[in-house]
């Protein structure tokens, strides 16, 4: 028989002597008495970094399709399928701790004085998923006043850095977004259109808010000084030198093209060319609030089994978890489009031809 289908046993093709024999109770080797629940602990970690070495997997391929000058347009459907998966995964990790929870936190007294200075601050593949997805060095939060790479050894510190070093998936995206031809054509300017459809919608909310007969008038000066703001922010998208100008304060990460290009988009999803763009650049903001969600979750787990003690590696414990949950946050440009949307009924109308060009328009000809 060929070498190539030799028969393979489950048990060996999985290594399961290796990974079912992973499970090193410290309380075991330390007291008489093993902590029975510091079992529950082990499995429910190493199963945290199977998944995460899966993320990254995924990540790396995505990042390969987008890589290049050219994209093949055919492969976005693939990338979402895999971004899709991701979002899977991320459902697991957030519903995993309900099965932590059923460990009280007296049954983690029992064994929790072994694990110093262990902690998940310390996963390395966490801080390499977060790197491949975008996180800034820059933008993190200090973990003891000290760079968040503290806690690792020299070779993992050089993994990190080449993480950080190659182009992470916002960065690849943004080039794509760069790239896209959806704002060049000859008989339709996008932004001209976009700004007098917006100019309408704002004075369209003006008008409902002076002709109403249930405001009061300094709950109209309100309500009119609050959409004074929005087109505010309208405005900055109509003025690159203006947009630049935030980008330079750090409140956005997009170019202005991409920007616009995103906006495309989002207004003009339906069109068939542009719903896998949509769907691609909506899978990012799920993945987006699916690590928001399992960062909260997280950190009111860990409220629950240690409230405000300090955590085993010598952070602030709950109070760090839960702001990383606010600062730790990667495509939020894309949540910006959200402000710069406006109802389908103001939408400028595309040219027929336009509109060809953005169908799978055949013809028998």
């Amino acid at each position: 028989m060929s070498e190539k289908f030799t028969s393979v046993h489950y048990h060996s093709y999985l290594e399961l002597d290796k990974l079912l024999n992973a499970q090193n109770l410290r309380s075991a080797a330390l007291e008489k008495v093993p902590a029975h629940d510091e079992m529950l602990f082990i499995i429910m970690h190493q199963v945290y970094e199977l998944w995460f070495k899966q993320i990254i997997h995924e990540i790396k391929s995505i990042a390969v399709m987008f890589e290049g000058d050219l994209m093949d347009e055919r492969e976005i459907s693939t990338a979402v399928a895999r971004l899709e998966r991701i979002i899977e995964i991320q459902k697991l990790l957030i519903e995993q701790i309900n099965v932590m929870e059923t460990m009280t936190a007296m049954d983690f007294l029992d064994f929790r004085q072994y694990l110093f200075p262990a902690s998940g601050f310390q996963s390395l593949q966490f801080r390499i998923v977060e790197n491949m997805l975008g996180l800034k060095e820059e933008q993190r939060l200090t973990y003891n006043s000290m760079p968040y790479d503290v806690v690792f050894s020299g070779k993992q510190k050089e993994i990190l850095k080449e993480s950080m070093d190659n182009k992470s998936l916002l960065t690849l995206v943004i080039d794509w977004l760069d790239r896209t031809p959806f704002l060049e054509f000859d008989k339709f300017n996008f932004l001209e259109s976009y700004k007098k459809a917006v100019e309408s919608m704002v004075q369209k909310e003006k008008d409902a808010i002076n002709a109403s007969d249930i405001l009061s008038e300094e709950t109209k000066k309100q309500r009119l000084t609050m959409v004074g703001d929005t087109s505010t922010y309208f405005m900055a998208v109509f003025d690159p030198a203006k947009f630049e100008e935030m980008r330079e304060r750090g409140e956005v990460k997009f170019s202005y093209k991409a920007m616009l290009a995103a906006l495309f988009i989002f207004l003009y999803r339906d069109e068939p060319i542009l719903q896998q763009p949509y769907r691609f650049l909506s899978r990012l903001m799920d993945i987006e609030e699916m690590l928001t969600l399992w960062r909260n979750r997280h950190a009111q787990m860990v409220l629950r089994m240690i409230g405000r003690k300090t955590g085993t590696g010598g952070s602030s414990g709950h109070q760090y978890l839960k702001a990383t949950a606010q600062q730790h946050q990667i495509f939020t440009d894309l949540y910006q489009v959200a402000t710069l949307l406006i109802p389908r009924s103001d939408l400028p109308t595309l040219p027929e031809d336009l509109r060809k060009h953005l169908s799978f328009h055949f013809s028998s000809k």
